[in-house]
């Protein structure tokens, strides 16, 4: 699995600026031609849709989703979502667009999912996660990970691993593993950072890490999505 260094407008958070999985990536106006070729080279994916969220640049912190479906916040201005969805149609992009009523609208800090499972923070209204659970086609488990509620925060997966927060537990490994059916390590990003989110994208075919992830934590990054030692 390929893997690269990357930083968005000289920021090395790049989780909060992009959501990713292996049909597509959403991200912010402003990302030059030649980043968005070396990304659609390690991801793989059919298209790049730039767009904000609620006028925001905060892709990555507003949508989650799997390869079914992209969820999308309640606050999404309309113009947004309209140029959305016609740049998922004109790039012949076969996935879902969904807009969760939830209040809750960091969608993308809130939840974690890949095509066998999902994680949802417990603050979720019951309903919204019947609706999401429908439209992602997975399960869905309400709990917190490391007695937090942001577990899309703290964990990042595909649908042969992933990484998560450096304090995790064994119980909460075990969990993961039973919920989202993969192994993951504990690992961190940007040199030192723990959650892992802020500074990952990865889907089943490559993984992009913030520009100052180390070379010993690009080597655990690697490990947990299925890379080797």
């Amino acid at each position: 699995m390929e893997i690269t260094r990357m930083s968005f407008f000289g920021n090395s958070n790049i989780g909060v600026y992009a959501y990713t999985n292996s049909k597509m990536l959403v991200l912010p106006p402003g990302i030059g031609s030649s980043d968005q070729r070396e990304m659609i080279e390690v991801l793989k994916v059919k298209g790049i849709i730039e767009s904000r969220i609620a006028g925001t640049v905060l892709n990555g912190v507003f949508i989650a989703g799997n390869d079914s479906a992209i969820i999308l916040p309640r606050i999404i201005f309309d113009d947004e979502l309209g140029s959305l969805r016609k740049q998922i149609r004109e790039q012949g992009i076969d996935i879902v667009h969904y807009v969760s009523g939830s209040r809750f609208t960091a969608l993308g800090n809130l939840l974690v999912c890949n095509n066998k499972g999902c994680i949802a923070s417990t603050l979720f209204e019951r309903d919204v996660v019947r609706d999401l659970s429908s439209v992602l086609g997975v399960e869905i488990v309400q709990l917190p990970l490391l007695n937090l509620e942001i577990p899309g925060s703290l964990l990042v997966v595909n649908d042969q691993g992933g990484v998560v927060h450096p304090d995790a537990s064994d119980g909460d490994l075990k969990t993961i593993e039973e919920i989202l059916k993969v192994r993951v390590e504990r690992a961190t990003v940007n040199a030192g950072i723990p959650f892992v989110k802020s500074g990952l994208l990865a889907n089943n075919h490559g993984i992009i890490v913030g520009g100052n992830t180390t070379g010993p934590e690009i080597l655990r990054i690697r490990k947990g999505f299925g890379g080797g030692e």
